[in-house]
This record gives structure tokens, C-alpha cells and sequence, in this order.
């Protein structure tokens, strides 16, 4: 019995059983949804068996035997992967799919100068971009949903690595006429008595958090939001202040207010922004040309306040 089917297909077959939508898996592999769906029913055909069961309001389900094909399939995919990276080796060229997870808090400002300088430089690769948060980062790099990722190095598992790219101390986001905002730095003793808005993702939150009750402080937290923007556009209209890490190129939010960036005082421990990968696998080509691109890039990105690793440790030790 000869099987005919394509590697293309076990990609669309793949991301429809990660996103449980046609129309989700299309986006993320930017082909239509009706090349989707024939993909997916030709596979069914091929192999005589039910993938997926269709539920017009809730998308699709893997079946058991989805399930294991899925499984079968991202093993097929990582060693026709490992046959384009033995290409790029051999002959020295960066090209073929690099899949970067970054953490949502990076969409905005980090992975798109990056992505578009990288994909400038390496028109050959074919870049795919997830925004996760950083547990999700963390499920995808096991399941080899995901190359690289870029994120914070909270609670990097022992079975993954970590190299760090720049060293980012915690602010305060406050209104521009807020009675802090000229200040050149502020503590959490100050803070504390102002309503908070709580930029509450996972791990993040923690971190935050453990600035006041480092120092035997409640913050009054009056909103919660996962979401960066809506963070800002609510400091920015007076509800509250919030803390950050990554300061946005503008000081405007979408509606026209400014905001102030004032650092904290006291410190605090900074975040470090890096790339995790997984330990102990061999890194192809065109991930290595990643990490160092990224590596280059963000000592010479303007306008986002991200401190070099070298500039961060001389502040730290008081160096000029």
C-alpha cells in the first residue's frame, strides 16, 4: 500500500489539532481555510479513519486515533526538520521554518522590530510568531511546538536553558500629572497608598507583588488586566498606577494621553529578558543565527529603554 501524502499536509493536520479551528490553524500557517480543510480530508481519506470530529459552534475535536496521528505527525515533522537544518549545516545557509513563542508582554514592543530585522536579514526562513504566556512557552518548547521562545527567566525548568539578552528593572507607570511622575525615582512605600492597576499574568504577578510584601506592604489593587494596552489606557485615564519592566517607544496611549516611566527605588530585582530553548539538544543553524541577531539587536534598539547587559551590571556596581 503506498501512502501518499505531503509534509505540508502533516503541518496543517498538526496545527488544526493545536488551535481546534480551520480557520485558526490558517492564520497561523498563512494558507487559506478551504486548503486547510482539504488537506485534512484528504489525510482521512488516505488513511480511511476520522480525525476530527465537526462541531459547527465549538470547531473541531482530535479523535483517539487524531490524537495519535498527531503525535505520529510532530514526530514526522521534527525529523524532516532535522534533514533541513543538516541541509543549512552542510552548506552554510539559513533558511527553512523557525518558530518563535515570545511572551505576550513582548508582542508589542520586542518581536516585531525583531522579526522584521531578522527576516530582512534571513529572507529564506519562514518565521512563525506565537504569543503565549510564559506556562504555555514553557508546554510548547516540550512538545516542540516552538523552537525558541522569548521571555522572562521565571521558573526556567531544569530541563531547559536559558541566555540572557538584556536586564530589565522594574518602573512605575503613572498619569503625566500624577503627583509622583516628575519624580526621578519612586519606592513601593510611596506607591502603596495609590490605587494599583495589576498587569496579572502568570508569574508576572508574582514578581510585582512581591515588591510590597518584600517590604510588609498590601497595594491597593482596584483592577486586574492581562492585557499591556488596556494596563496603560487605564493608568493613563486616572484609575491607577501600575509596574512594568518593558517601557513602550511613546509615552502616548491610543486615545491621546501621556503616561510618566519613573524607575523604582530600592534595589528591586530586575527582570531578565532572554531565550529559552530546551537543554541539552543541538541547535540548528538557523536558530543559533537567531539568538545571536536578537543578541546584537537589542543593544541597539532605541526608544524602549532596554538597558544592554553590560550597561545594567555597571549601574548595578556603580560604575559611570
Amino acid at each position: 500500500m503506498i501512502l501518499r501524502f505531503t509534509i505540508r499536509q502533516l503541518e496543517y493536520l498538526v496545527a488544526v489539532g493545536d488551535y481546534g479551528s480551520v480557520t485558526e490553524a490558517a492564520e497561523r500557517v498563512n494558507v487559506s481555510a478551504p486548503s486547510i480543510s482539504a488537506a485534512i480530508s484528504q489525510l482521512e481519506r488516505e488513511f480511511g479513519i476520522t480525525l476530527f470530529v465537526r462541531r459547527h459552534a465549538h470547531g473541531l475535536s482530535l479523535t483517539q486515533a487524531g490524537h495519535n496521528f498527531v503525535a505520529q505527525a510532530r514526530q514526522i515533522l521534527r525529523e524532516a526538520h532535522k534533514l533541513n537544518a543538516l541541509s543549512n549545516e552542510l552548506t552554510g545557509q539559513v533558511r527553512g521554518p523557525l518558530h518563535v513563542a515570545c511572551l505576550v508582554t513582548f508582542a508589542q514592543t520586542v518581536i516585531p522590530t525583531l522579526r522584521r530585522g531578522f527576516s530582512d536579514a534571513y529572507p529564506d526562513v519562514e518565521f512563525f510568531q506565537y504569543e503565549r504566556d510564559h506556562a504555555r512557552i514553557l508546554e510548547g518548547l516540550r512538545m516542540a511546538r516552538f523552537d525558541i521562545a522569548l521571555s522572562y527567566d521565571l521558573d526556567v525548568p531544569p530541563d531547559m536553558e536559558f541566555h540572557e539578552l538584556a536586564v530589565l528593572p522594574p518602573y512605575a507607570v503613572l498619569p503625566e500629572d500624577h503627583a509622583l511622575a516628575s519624580r526621578k525615582e519612586i519606592s513601593v512605600q510611596e506607591l502603596a497608598p495609590y490605587p494599583m492597576i495589576l498587569l496579572d499574568l502568570p508569574h508576572s504577578a508574582a514578581y510585582f507583588l512581591s515588591f510590597f510584601r518584600d517590604a510588609d506592604l498590601q497595594p491597593r489593587i482596584i483592577e486586574r488586566t492581562r492585557d499591556m494596552s488596556v494596563m496603560r489606557a487605564m493608568v493613563a485615564n486616572h484609575f491607577g498606577y501600575s509596574i512594568a519592566n518593558i517601557r513602550p517607544v511613546s509615552s502616548h496611549v491610543p486615545s491621546g494621553e501621556r503616561l510618566a516611566f519613573v524607575p523604582l527605588s530600592g534595589g528591586l530585582r530586575p527582570m531578565r529578558m532572554g531565550v529559552v530553548a530546551m537543554r541539552g539538544l543541538s541547535s540548528p543553524l538557523v536558530v543559533r543565527r537567531f539568538i545571536d541577531f536578537c543578541t546584537e539587536k537589542l543593544r541597539t534598539m532605541s526608544g524602549m529603554q532596554l538597558p544592554t547587559i553590560d550597561e545594567q551590571r555597571q549601574e548595578e556596581k556603580g560604575s559611570p
